[in-house]
């Protein structure tokens, strides 16, 4: 598979029928599903949990989706998701890139980012990223330019 970048943070999706809307496809709201399924893993991976969100009194909540539906995906499909962080000011935000494949036909069905800010949890309020947050997330970022370029 072709990623759009290196050092991919990957899972897979199995679409099932429950994912299915009237068309025929994959509803478009299950795909932003699929993408916060994929940061909460790949956060997981990192060592920050919900636990160690909820620890620190602090979360990366969404600020902005941006989402490019490439291509259909139907039931029975084996997709490939994977997500980069590619962007971190150390402080408040930090912003993912993502890229769905079904390596069936080698498409890529999506290309996503995601923006996130830093909050308090007891707040909701805009807070600075703990040390943990900045390490953590700070270990996992690329650059974000696609590959050979």
């Amino acid at each position: 598979m072709s990623w759009d970048l290196a050092d991919a943070f990957i899972i897979d999706v199995d679409v099932r029928a429950e994912h299915i809307d009237e068309l025929g496809h994959a509803n478009n709201a299950v795909y932003v599903s699929w993408l916060e399924s994929c940061a909460w893993q790949h956060s997981r991976s990192l060592g920050l949990a919900l636990e160690d969100y909820r620890r620190l009194d602090r979360a990366m909540a969404v600020l902005r989706h941006e989402i490019d539906y490439l291509a259909a995906a139907y039931e029975g499909d084996q997709l490939r998701l994977a997500t980069w962080i590619v962007e971190s000011d150390q402080r408040l935000k930090m912003k993912r890139h993502f890229q769905l494949t079904r390596p069936a036909d080698a498409a890529t069905l999506l290309r996503a980012q995601t923006t996130f800010v830093c909050i308090e949890l007891s707040s909701g309020k805009p807070k600075r990223m703990p040390a943990e947050f900045v390490e953590g997330y700070g270990k996992a970022l690329v650059e974000p330019y696609p590959l050979g370029l």
